[in-house]
C-alpha cells in the first residue's frame, strides 16, 4: 500500500467523523488532527480521503436503492399474484375478443418478418 493510502486510512481509522465529501473542509480537519509540513502531501491525503468517502457514500446509496427495489418488486409480484388468484381484472384493462375472420384480416394485412427484411 502506498504512503498516501496508508496515511489516509490511519487518519480515517481514528477520526472518520471529522471528514466528509468536501475537499476544503477535509484539508482543515487534517490540519487539526496532524502536522503535515508538505502542502502537496496534505492535498493528496485530503483528496484521497474525499474521493474514498464519496465512493463509499455512493456505494451505500446504490446498495440501499437496490434493496428497496428488490422489496418493491416482491410486493408488486405478490399483488399481481393476488389479483390473478382472485380473478379480478383492473378496470383500465379492456378485454378484446376477435373473431376468426378479424384475426385472418389482421394477419393477411400485416407483412411478415421475411417481407420486412427484403
Amino acid at each position: 500500500m502506498d504512503r498516501i493510502k496508508r496515511i489516509s486510512f490511519e487518519v480515517l481509522e481514528a477520526h472518520k467523523s471529522k471528514f466528509g465529501e468536501d475537499f476544503v473542509e477535509n484539508k482543515k480537519a487534517l490540519n487539526e488532527i496532524a502536522i503535515v509540513r508538505s502542502k502537496g502531501l496534505k492535498n493528496k491525503v485530503a483528496g484521497y480521503i474525499t474521493r474514498f468517502l464519496k465512493k463509499q457514500i455512493r456505494e451505500d446509496k446504490i446498495k440501499h436503492d437496490r434493496s428497496g427495489m428488490n422489496y418493491s418488486n416482491v410486493e408488486e409480484q405478490e399483488s399481481k399474484l393476488d389479483i390473478a388468484e382472485s380473478g379480478e381484472i383492473d378496470e383500465s384493462v379492456e378485454e378484446i375478443t376477435l373473431t376468426n375472420e378479424e384475426v385472418e384480416t389482421i394477419t393477411s394485412t400485416t407483412p411478415s418478418v421475411d417481407e420486412k427484411t427484403e
